[in-house]
């Protein structure tokens, strides 16, 4: 089960058990369930917040990007520079070059990995700190709608467009906390 899955079919689980628990009276309307649904993904990158990060990992991807290409050119100019040399040096140099060549290559390589991994962390931080400063918003909608949770959408089969406070929460926490900059 993906992370989380067990936590979200915990609390549908809680919700459904409340079931029997509200039953309407004979000839009573029959009570609504108060679940909210929610569309993580589009509350994050629609938000204020979640598009000035999208932009900040964007640049960072796109200047990583632009040093790869400048790093492969100077490595395929070493490369070459390293092959004219390989006919007037004696064998022995040639490996030794060769070998740092293709130490200094492998260096680069794990350098820049670990660049892009950083990227991916910064997007993968910034949306856990998205959700915990948001909570308080929507525990207010919660609240407000009277409702006992809110799932993701992705785990809803079928709901009615009257549960799902994604376009409300957008813009509360657009209000709320804006692109995050602000403390």
């Amino acid at each position: 089960m993906a992370p989380g899955g067990s936590v979200r079919a915990l609390i549908l689980a809680g919700c459904m058990a409340l079931v029997p628990l509200m039953a309407p009276a004979q000839g009573a309307e029959p009570p609504v369930i108060p679940i909210l649904i929610l569309d993580q993904e589009e509350l994050f990158l629609r938000s204020e917040f979640g598009q000035r990060i999208r932009d900040d990992i964007a640049r960072a991807s796109a200047d990583l990007g632009a040093e790869n290409r400048q790093i492969e050119a100077e490595l395929v100019a070493e490369e070459q520079a390293l092959t004219d040399e390989r006919a007037t040096l004696p064998v022995s140099d040639f490996r030794a070059k060769a070998r740092a060549f293709d130490e200094k290559v492998t260096a680069i390589r794990a350098a820049q990995d670990a660049k892009a991994r950083d990227i991916n962390r910064t997007n993968d931080e910034a949306q856990q700190t998205f959700f915990s400063q948001v909570a308080e918003v929507l525990l207010d909608i919660m609240r407000e709608r009277g409702a006992v949770a809110i799932l993701d959408q992705r785990v809803v089969f079928l709901s009615s467009e009257a549960v799902d406070i994604t376009n409300t929460a957008v813009e509360r926490i657009d209000q709320a906390i804006g692109d995050g900059t602000d403390p």
